[in-house]
């Protein structure tokens, strides 16, 4: 074959890879485990009759960015939306980075900050969290005076350590960044901190938010941004045209009708995750504080195998019992890791179950 090469800088690259096996239990992905409404889903099917399905969708996507904007009390003119919060990242990175330009990150956070940077043709810098993962404000001040990043990436709450960010930090940030600072919030919801106060038309900072996580939609692949007016326009520039198909439109606007249940949802998690971290403490683990709905932590002591640390040794064992946990280990900073989705009581019954006899088979 024939084959035309790639960009010389992504030929060291991979793809974004998330394990889909098939199990009883799959809690690597962070999704909901809560089911939307059914009343949702009725009047989504009610909807899709009415979908002009010949014609293009609403390019701006009025109706859904009036109803972002009244759940937030925003104007709608402060609202971008698009496929996921991915694409919402990746549109802020087409207008701001590029080539001969930095993006910065604080490691271990999420991968795709990085990823979809290099893929945009811009030079990545990272910063280092504390041995707790926590941030200090001097590593991000360094980062920021040393590279001057055209965006400065804070991940609150973070994925893949579930805390979130001190909002001092986060000020400081916002006031010394020379760029643009994206606060992701992909699961901001289960957390008591939101950094939306901080956007206005003078400030530079952005801040994303997912319909996958709270609003139980990860199939619909539906994100947004909050940001001031003329970083709105700078994305609407980068964006494809009718990049929004209506139905996903539709799906997003309907959804926002159901704030109460939704956050009934969201206390429900937040209760098996605080049960979740309870019953993890009590087991030969390090278990780190989460204000997601996901936890992060570490099995105690030396693996099953000589060449294999306890943290594959474990999410293999889990596997082997119908239990999939996200491995991290192979991650910088996050040496025998594991991530685990809160899933609904009967996942997490079970992955309690397996867990126990993990660790045990190990002693």
């Amino acid at each position: 074959m024939n084959r035309y090469p790639k960009r010389d800088d992504l030929r060291a690259m991979s793809g974004y890879h998330s394990p889909q096996v098939s199990v009883k239990v799959r809690l690597n992905t962070n999704e909901s485990p809560i089911e939307p409404p059914a009343e949702f889903v009725q009047d989504l099917a009610d909807a899709v009759r009415n979908v002009r399905w010949n014609r293009y969708p609403d390019r701006a996507a009025h109706e859904l960015r009036s109803a972002i904007a009244a759940l937030h009390q925003v104007s709608p003119a402060n609202v971008f939306v698009a496929n996921g919060s991915n694409e919402v990242l990746q549109s802020v990175l087409l207008a701001y980075s590029g080539a001969g330009r930095n993006v910065a990150t604080f490691e271990p956070t999420y991968q795709l900050h990085s990823h979809i940077a290099r893929i945009a043709g811009a030079t990545v810098v990272q910063g280092k969290r504390n041995a707790d993962f926590t941030l200090s404000e001097s590593e991000v001040q360094r980062v920021l005076v040393e590279h001057q990043p055209s965006v400065t990436f804070l991940c609150s709450p973070n994925n893949p350590t579930g805390m979130a960010e001190d909002p001092a930090i986060i000020v400081s940030t916002i006031n010394r960044a020379p760029g643009v600072v994206v606060v992701d919030e992909a699961y901001a919801q289960f957390s008591p901190y939101t950094a939306l106060q901080l956007v206005n038309e003078d400030s530079r900072v952005a801040v994303s938010r997912t319909f996958s996580k709270t609003w139980s939609m990860a199939a619909a692949r539906l994100g947004y941004l909050i940001a001031p007016t003329w970083m709105i326009d700078d994305l609407e520039v980068v964006a494809l045209p009718y990049h929004l198909d209506a139905l996903k439109q539709v799906a997003g606007t309907i959804a926002l009708k159901y704030v109460a249940q939704m956050e009934r949802g969201v206390a429900d998690v937040v209760a098996e995750r605080e049960r979740l971290l309870r019953e993890m403490r009590s087991l030969p683990l390090t278990v780190w504080p989460s204000q997601a709905n996901f936890i992060l932590f570490r099995p105690n002591g030396p693996g099953r195998e000589a060449t294999s640390g306890p943290g594959r040794a474990v999410w293999q064992a889990l596997l082997d019992q119908g239990v999939l946990v996200r491995d991290c280990s192979s991650w910088e900073g996050l040496t025998d890791c594991l991530r685990v989705t809160v899933g609904s009581r009967a996942e997490n019954d079970a992955f309690l179950a397996a867990l126990r006899m993990a660790v045990s088979a190990r002693d």
